[in-house]
């Protein structure tokens, strides 16, 4: 390899900063620290509407995807999914950096029981490291990965805050964000899936709210009220 308008020290130094550059750019990728490759798979949000009723501010999402072919392979094999789900609002503050108010986090388990042909979904609130961490959440059974699918990409009314968290006619920011956690594959898979794009699924959204004061509902009205809000761009 030749570095026009270098001599011999000069080329060794050159190659020497190259080679240094491209290891430093790919151990970056591998820790995460770069973003990755375009090809990667992103997530579509859709049916997205934020509300507040009574007892709190709730989300609904649709997070569309397609399943990437070694994720479903995997699955077959009996290996289970874990998709994390993170809601943080944060109160604008012109004099300060911004205050975050409330936060939730939602995992969701995707799992195929080979014996029985069953697909099953399990959701819990928080963060879980494994099936031991799966007690009282909400399960449910399929018998075809397109409807197990379905239920772990649709959030429906997810509350993510109380009405105590939320002042009226201040200023809001809401983060959102949507992925596969590969920390909770196996160990042998999670080292060999690092930095490979048919294993990222992820998608975030960001939105800035303007609550009002919640109206009290008769018994008969109880529906929620819509947010008057504006999606960043």
């Amino acid at each position: 390899m030749r570095f026009p308008g270098c001599g011999s020290v000069q080329r060794m130094a050159c190659f020497a900063v190259m080679v240094s550059s491209r290891f430093l750019a790919a151990l970056m990728l591998c820790l995460g620290l770069l973003p990755l490759s375009p090809n990667a798979l992103a997530a579509d949000i859709g049916q997205w509407k934020v509300e507040r009723a009574e007892d709190g501010v709730y989300l609904s999402a649709n997070v569309r995807f397609e399943l990437p072919m070694p994720v479903e392979d995997a699955l077959v094999k009996g290996i289970a999914m874990f998709f994390v789900v993170e809601a943080d609002i944060y109160q604008s503050r012109w004099y300060w950096t911004d205050r975050r108010v409330a936060s939730s986090t939602r995992t969701i388990r995707l799992a195929y029981q080979p014996l029985t042909r069953v697909w099953r979904v399990n959701i819990v609130n928080g963060v879980v490291q494994g099936a031991g961490g799966l007690r009282a959440t909400l399960n449910q059974n399929y018998d075809s990965l397109t409807d197990a699918l379905s239920a772990v990409q649709r959030l429906s009314r997810w509350r993510v805050a109380d009405n105590a968290d939320v002042e009226p006619d201040a200023s809001y920011k809401l983060n959102f964000s949507y992925s596969l956690d590969l920390s909770q594959l196996p160990r042998p898979f999670q080292i060999g899936v690092v930095g490979q794009k048919d294993w990222t699924i992820s998608a975030q959204r960001t939105e800035r709210l303007q609550l009002g004061a919640v109206r009290p509902l008769s018994d008969k009205t109880k529906t929620a009220v819509p947010l008057n809000k504006e999606a960043d761009k």
